[in-house]
C-alpha cells in the first residue's frame, strides 16, 4: 500500500469532483461504498440504496470465484438515473455486475474513491482509506 490520506484531504476530492449529470439515486456496493456514499449524500441530498454484492473477506482475501449478490434488490431503479459508489476498484467485477443487476435503471454512472470509474477520486495504488479502523 502507498503513503495514506488524510480524512481531510479524501474530503477536499469528495467536495472538489464535478458531476455532468443530476441523479435520482446514489447506489452503494455494500460494504466498501456506504461511506463514499454517505459522503456523497451530504453533498448531492439524494436518496441512498444498498446493492449487497460480496467477493472479498474482511481481510481482502477471495471468498468466491466471482462477486455475488448476497441480498435482494430491495429498491424501485428502473428508469432512474444513478450514481454507482464503490470505495475501490481493482478489477471492475462488482462494478460490472451491479451495471448488470441494474438493467432497466435510465443512466448508470459509476464513483470510486481509488480505482477506474467514471468519477474518480485518486486511480493510484491502493491505500487505507481514512475512515478504516
Amino acid at each position: 500500500m502507498s503513503d495514506n490520506k488524510s480524512f481531510s484531504e479524501v474530503l477536499e476530492r469528495f467536495r472538489d469532483i464535478a458531476f455532468y449529470e443530476s441523479f435520482d439515486m446514489i447506489v452503494a456496493i455494500a460494504n466498501g461504498g456506504i461511506i463514499p456514499a454517505a459522503i456523497l449524500n451530504q453533498r448531492l441530498n439524494i436518496d441512498i440504496h444498498l446493492l449487497k454484492i460480496n467477493l472479498r473477506d474482511a481481510y481482502q482475501k477471495a471468498k468466491y470465484e466471482s462477486p455475488q449478490l448476497i441480498a435482494p434488490i430491495d429498491f424501485d431503479f428502473q428508469g432512474k438515473s444513478i450514481l454507482l459508489v464503490e470505495d475501490r476498484v481493482k478489477t471492475g467485477a462488482s462494478l460490472a455486475l451491479a451495471c448488470k443487476l441494474l438493467e432497466g435503471a435510465r443512466l448508470v454512472k459509476t464513483f470510486a474513491v481509488n480505482g477506474k470509474a467514471d468519477y474518480a477520486l485518486y486511480d493510484e495504488d491502493c491505500f487505507k482509506f481514512p475512515w478504516l479502523l
